[in-house]
């Protein structure tokens, strides 16, 4: 069995603020030196997840680097029996590699919380305008939308790591028998208590390990299909923008509105209207 670990920064150990996981390449709110430290822990932690996959049987690791240029990973800190993607021009985005065959199970690392959660560390949802995306009546977040596109590949969500707001979304929505590890627990968006990055990365190699050797049992995530989906961004411009697509209805000065007929098509709709919202709003 084949495993892919999809690993974001946000969730990881060490992480409460956006200077530590923005690229310095863009300028703005960075440091190098903080990022480079994430960035590093946000290595380990996925070492750590393919270190579990790999004892629990797995054949083959993929690990796909799933945080904003996906040119966060430092390979030679990954074992040497995983394989790894970069650059953020991916198909299927955060979970490259579970369209391959023989992939029995997908593995969240450094995932967060969903847009507006309270005490969620960073908690957005793909960036930083997107208010709320909505599938048939349910609010949902990152791991959502990827455990639907994973799902319509027939592979199954078994193990996240991440923050306890997200793991306790992640547990509601995907089901009890994901395993959760969280590493931090949040204060507020911009604070948090950690584990020590090594007991972090213990866990998660434990709880992949275990997640893996269940992974059999799994099933993929789905939902009703045709699905009714609603994008709430956070200015009416966007909304003006995302509302000219083709298909999609606006229902609110700030939401639009679409029917999906499978995952496929919803997350590669949810992706175009994203891009398509990314207007100048000082005219």
């Amino acid at each position: 069995m084949n495993v892919v670990i999809s690993v974001d920064m946000e969730g990881v150990c060490g992480v409460a603020s956006w200077v530590q996981v923005s690229p310095p390449e863009f300028g703005g709110l960075v440091n190098g030196a903080e990022y480079q430290a994430a960035r590093e822990r946000m290595t380990l932690e996925a070492a750590a997840a393919a270190e579990g996959a790999l004892a629990a049987g797995a054949t083959g690791v993929l690990v796909n680097d799933s945080h904003d240029t996906m040119r966060n990973l430092i390979p030679e800190l990954l074992p040497e029996a995983a394989r790894f993607t970069s650059g953020n021009d991916k198909p299927l985005s955060m979970v490259q590699g579970v369209q391959e065959g023989e992939v029995g199970a997908l593995l969240f690392v450094g995932y967060h919380a969903r847009a507006g959660s309270p005490r969620g560390p960073l908690a957005h949802t793909w960036n930083g305008f997107v208010r709320n995306v909505r599938i048939n009546g349910r609010d949902t977040g990152e791991y959502g939308l990827n455990a639907l596109l994973a799902g319509h590949y027939g592979v199954p969500v078994v193990f996240a790591s991440g923050d306890d707001v997200a793991m306790a979304e992640i547990r509601a929505e995907l089901g009890e028998e994901v395993v959760c590890v969280a590493v931090k627990e949040g204060l507020s968006s911009f604070a948090a208590i950690h584990l020590h990055p090594r007991e972090a990365q213990r866990r998660i190699r434990a709880g992949a390990e275990a997640a893996v050797r269940a992974a059999a049992q799994a099933r993929p995530y789905t939902t009703r299909w045709p699905a009714t989906c609603q994008l709430s961004l956070n200015h009416q411009a966007r909304a003006d923008a995302a509302e000219r697509v083709p298909g999609v209805t606006r229902l609110d000065p700030l939401t639009v509105g679409w029917e999906s007929p499978d995952a496929y098509h919803l997350f590669q709709t949810f992706r175009m209207l994203a891009k398509v919202a990314e207007v100048r709003l000082d005219g």
